[in-house]
């Protein structure tokens, strides 16, 4: 039996008690089983007002923006968009960005319309870093809701900072955490045995294999991770803190110098001479199974993984970290505060950090992104779910990802994002 197929007997068993517990309350004759000790204080309060949600979710459609970029994670979310028509009568039509900025900036200007409380072409948006950091200081997020969900109990916030932080932001309730990345390098070890860690190898590297590297064009998103890993490895220690604060127009040309002289070096050697970039890491990954290009970047550690399993790449593909640590962080679900649909969002967004769910992402032959459950909160038939999925050898070991080190506040994407344009995209 497969995972999506486990999932779906799951995801029926919670619609029919969904269903037994709207019948009761509308006081159906259906004969129910055993009946369950009743439920008290809080934890009546709390499931009360859920199915309030469930009840008012039925029938809304939920127009979720999301990077479309990736087939694979497209189809992912289509097909947990059925199980929650199927489960919770919750239509979700996926709005496919090319960039999250796009819905952000769209958001703003309804706000700006004076559509702030209702009237919102977004219901739900994939988001985190500097777009979370735009909705939230400008109060254009609805909540906060992560306690109002009730699978959100399978999450400790305090097991990993990245989930109780965005960026420099507390997340406060209003982004549900439901996935983890850590940025690595993608390469065949049966090409390239020793794949090089450090600004200064990768340079070397470089120069040694002309025309057999690129990178994805800033504001993709693993272009711009791309920028900021070097960054961060290129900068004296003591600089790295000037990072983690908002950019100083003053101090941010001397800070970056070394991060542009260093593109500067490789780019005579790279793919088409560094006058072309991929468009986003999909096509990347595309140019390295076609053999064009010989090293790619993974925000997802199990990337290898499931390109193995898609028959994209060779079994020899591996996923290691940087030299010194990787930017990791977590990437979250929010409610626009304009949102209509607000009632179905929550409903969907608890779906995607649902036991069946997260173990389905984690799964390489469906994605492969690393979940934000908590082992020690599952039950012992969930955490056997997460034990029997097969990683695969592609799958890196802790020691071969490093440490994680914490992204950049979020107005330096931008300002990297700008000032790399205009170096390498003018001319």
């Amino acid at each position: 039996m497969t995972l999506w197929m486990r999932i779906a007997g799951r995801m029926a068993l919670a619609a029919a008690l969904s269903w037994g517990a709207s019948a009761q309350a509308a006081g159906s004759t259906a004969t129910a089983p055993q009946p369950a000790p009743k439920p008290q204080g809080a934890q009546l309060r709390a499931q009360t007002d859920w199915q309030a949600v469930l009840d008012e979710a039925r029938g809304q459609t939920v127009r979720f923006n999301a990077w479309g970029g990736d087939p694979k994670i497209n189809e992912f979310i289509e097909r947990v968009a059925a199980e929650a028509e199927g489960c919770c009568a919750v239509i979700v039509e996926q709005v496919k960005l090319a960039d999250t900025a796009e819905a952000v900036a769209r958001i703003k200007a309804e706000a700006a319309a004076g559509r702030k409380t209702e009237g919102g072409s977004v219901d739900l948006i994939w988001i985190n870093g500097e777009n979370f950091a735009a909705l939230r200081t400008a109060d254009l997020l609805w909540g906060p809701m992560l306690d109002r969900l009730p699978d959100a109990r399978f999450i400790d916030l305090g097991a990993n900072p990245a989930l109780a932080r965005d960026g420099s932001l507390p997340v406060d309730g209003y982004e549900v955490p439901w996935g983890l990345s850590q940025f690595g390098l993608v390469y065949d070890r049966a090409v390239t045995p020793d794949p090089p860690r450090s600004p200064a190898a990768l340079a070397d590297w470089i120069e040694a294999h002309p025309g057999r590297f690129t990178y994805p064009a800033p504001p993709d998103f693993i272009g711009s991770a791309f920028l900021k890993q070097m960054l961060i490895m290129l900068l004296p220690k003591d600089k790295r803190p000037a990072l983690m604060r908002p950019v100083d127009p003053a101090r941010a040309p001397d800070l970056t110098a070394p991060l542009w002289a260093w593109l500067d070096r490789i780019r005579p050697a790279m793919w088409r001479e560094g006058r072309a970039f991929p468009p986003n890491g999909p096509a990347l990954e595309r140019m390295q199974a076609d053999g064009a290009v010989d090293l790619g970047f993974a925000f997802h550690p199990g990337q290898a993984a499931s390109a193995i399993a898609s028959g994209l790449m060779p079994a020899s593909t591996r996923v290691i970290g940087w030299s010194g640590g990787s930017i990791a962080n977590a990437h979250f679900v929010a409610i626009p505060a304009n949102a209509d649909a607000k009632a179905g969002a929550m409903v969907f967004a608890n779906m995607l950090i649902s036991p069946e769910i997260q173990a389905a992402k984690l799964d390489p032959l469906i994605w492969g992104d690393m979940t934000v459950l908590s082992a020690g909160r599952l039950s012992e038939e969930d955490r056997a779910v997460f034990r029997d999925i097969d990683l695969g050898p592609a799958w890196p070991s802790e020691e071969e990802l490093g440490p994680a080190i914490p992204e950049p506040h979020p107005s330096w994407t931008d300002w990297l994002e700008a000032e790399w344009s205009r170096r390498y995209l003018a001319g």
